[in-house]
C-alpha cells in the first residue's frame, strides 16, 4: 500500500486507527510512563528549558490533554511524537500519559519525527539538515522522494544538507543562532575552510548583517583582483590567533597580510566616522 505524503502535517500521517498487535488499537489509552521509551530518530537535540518549565507547569495543573503518540516496542513502547509532552510529562511527576499506539515501522517513525519539529517546533537549521542526511542515508532515497514525502521543495532539503560541509565551528554557530541561516548559505559559497571559520567569527564579533557579509567579501574579491601579483605568505596558527585577539579587543574586522618572513601589513576596518573614531580612542589608549 502506498504511504501517505506527509504535506498535511502529523495528522496526514496518523490518519485512521492502527493495526498493530492484539488489543491495540489507535484509540487512545493510559500507559505508564516509566514503559515509554524516547525516540531514537528524534532530530532535534536541545529543547528550552523555560518552554519546557511552562509546558509542565501547564501540565501539572490541567494534565496531559493530549496523547504521545507511541509504536510497540516489546513489553514497552516506544515514542513516535511528543517528545517536548513527555520530558514535561517527566518534570510535572506524571505516572501515566495518555498515548495514542500506532504500528509504524522505523522510517515511518523517522518521518513522523521530522514532520512534527519542522511543522510545529521548527527545528534549528542544522537539526533539520541532520535529520533529512540520516533519512537519506538510512532508507536510501533521493532528496526528491524526501521532498514529496514531506511536501517540501526539493531545493530546500538540498541547501539545508548542504550546510553539513561546513566546518564543525561554522555549524555550531548556527545551531546555537549566533549566525542566520542566510550567513551560512554565504559561507558555504566560499572554498576555504578557514575563511569560512575566520568569517564567522568576524560576523559574531561584530553583528554584521548578511547584506554587510555579502559587501565585505566583495570588497576582498576586488582587492585581490586589483594586487594579483603580491605574494601572500601563509598564517600560521600564532598569526591567526593574533587576528582573532585584535578582532575582540578592538571589536572590528582585523586581517595580518604577511608578505615576507618580516614584513607584512595589519589592516583595520571601520563601518562609518562613528566606528573609525571609536577605534582610533581604543588605540590611543593603549
Amino acid at each position: 500500500m502506498e504511504k501517505r505524503r506527509l504535506g498535511r502535517g502529523l495528522d496526514a500521517l496518523l490518519g485512521g486507527p492502527a493495526i498493530g498487535e492484539e488489543g491495540l488499537t489507535g484509540e487512545s489509552s493510559q500507559v505508564a510512563l516509566e514503559r515509554i521509551q524516547q525516540n531514537p530518530y528524534q532530530p532535534r537535540k536541545a529543547f528550552d528549558q523555560e518552554d519546557l518549565a511552562s509546558l509542565s507547569e501547564s501540565i501539572r495543573v490541567h494534565g496531559l490533554l493530549q496523547p504521545l503518540v507511541v509504536r510497540p516496542a516489546g513489553d514497552h513502547y516506544q515514542l513516535v511524537a511528543g517528545e517536548r509532552r513527555l520530558r514535561a510529562a517527566q518534570a510535572a511527576g506524571l505516572t501515566e500519559v495518555p498515548v495514542h499506539v500506532v504500528n509504524f515501522n522505523d522510517q515511518q517513525i523517522l518521518e513522523a519525527a521530522l514532520v512534527e519539529n519542522i511543522q510545529r517546533t521548527d527545528l534549528n537549521p542544522i537539526e533539520k539538515a541532520q535529520g533529512f542526511k540520516d533519512y537519506l542515508e538510512r532508507f536510501k532515497m533521493t532528496q526528491e522522494h524526501l521532498a514529496g514525502r514531506l511536501g517540501l521543495d526539493r531545493t530546500t532539503i538540498s541547501n539545508l544538507v548542504n550546510l553539513l560541509e561546513l566546518p564543525a565551528e561554522v555549524q555550531e554557530a548556527v545551531r546555537l543562532e549566533q549566525i542566520s541561516l542566510g550567513h551560512a548559505k554565504v559561507l558555504k559559497g566560499l572554498s576555504d575552510r578557514n575563511q569560512q571559520i575566520a568569517l564567522c567569527k568576524e560576523i559574531i564579533a561584530r553583528g554584521l548583517s548578511v547584506r554587510a557579509l555579502e559587501a565585505l567579501l566583495k570588497e576582498q574579491k576586488a582587492e585581490s583582483k586589483t594586487n594579483p601579483t603580491k605574494t601572500v605568505v601563509e598564517k600560521t596558527t600564532h598569526v591567526q590567533a593574533l587576528e582573532e585577539d585584535l578582532r575582540k579587543r578592538l571589536a572590528a574586522r582585523v586581517e595580518i597580510r604577511l608578505r615576507g618572513k618580516e614584513k607584512g601589513q595589519i589592516i583595520l576596518e571601520f563601518e562609518n566616522n562613528d566606528d573609525f573614531e571609536r577605534l582610533l580612542e581604543v588605540l590611543q589608549k593603549g
